[in-house]
């Protein structure tokens, strides 16, 4: 990683090993190595699809719920609030840490939230449009337009974030309506349909024809260092491929 790079990790602490001191320990070796906050930045995704109505996460916790169960479930969902909702606990222990970190900032989405450490935390996480949870209009798009990197620490390509730019843009991407317990209260709009199922395939696919990306052992951890901008384009190309559709 390069001093002042903006970089979004993705890590499991477990994959890594012990560290003493823990997340707080991986948070400032990152943070030492892109000189922030002076002029580097660090990028978290602190999701909370708890929070939506419409998530996997949801369902499955309420899977046979009565109605009346379920109208009692919801009405206890607390509101959610950038300065204190924490984010999943899918998210991982890094990710917690830094979005609690002193002079962190949040983007608002209720369900697809963002965190940022240094020099551009808050031109990062200030603008995220509802509808574009994962889209260019969030923190994720300007990642790809500030030529960002993702540090994976023992985490595949089948959980990386950023394909989600690939999915948006393609002919064919489906709508559908979220609901989310806003900070006023539930909201419901209309926005791209999510799903990282074909992750897998798609990353494996990038790794073979991608030329920027650095592969390290740390600890016990296999690690890459992608870059976004990469990734995202040669990942819309193999879409465009399978479908048979012009880029």
């Amino acid at each position: 990683m390069r001093p002042g790079a903006v970089v979004h990790v993705q890590a499991s602490l477990r994959a890594l090993g012990p560290v003493p001191g823990g997340a707080a320990t991986v948070v400032d070796a990152l943070l030492h190595a892109l000189d922030a906050p002076a002029r580097g930045t660090l990028v978290a995704y602190t999701a909370t699809p708890e929070n939506s109505a419409t998530s996997r996460i949801h369902a499955a916790a309420t899977a046979g719920l009565s109605p009346s169960q379920l109208d009692a479930y919801r009405s206890g969902m607390p509101p959610f609030d950038p300065a204190t909702t924490p984010c999943s606990e899918t998210m991982g222990a890094l990710s917690e840490h830094i979005r609690t970190r002193a002079g962190a900032r949040r983007s608002s989405h209720p369900q697809t939230s963002f965190a940022a450490l240094g020099a551009l935390a808050r031109e990062i996480t200030r603008t995220h449009e509802l509808t574009s949870h994962l889209g260019p209009d969030s923190p994720l798009g300007r990642l790809y337009d500030l030529d960002a990197q993702v540090v994976m620490i023992g985490v595949p390509m089948s959980r990386f974030t950023a394909f989600h730019l690939a999915d948006q843009r393609m002919p064919d991407v489906p709508l559908r309506e979220y609901r989310c317990a806003g900070p006023q209260g539930w909201i419901s709009f209309k926005a791209p349909d999510l799903d990282d199922l074909h992750f897998a395939e798609l990353g494996s696919e990038v790794l073979r024809e991608a030329v920027g990306v650095t592969e390290r052992r740390i600890g016990g951890a296999r690690c890459r260092l992608v870059p976004v901008r990469e990734a995202v384009d040669l990942a819309t190309d193999i879409l465009h491929r399978r479908r048979g559709t012009a880029v």
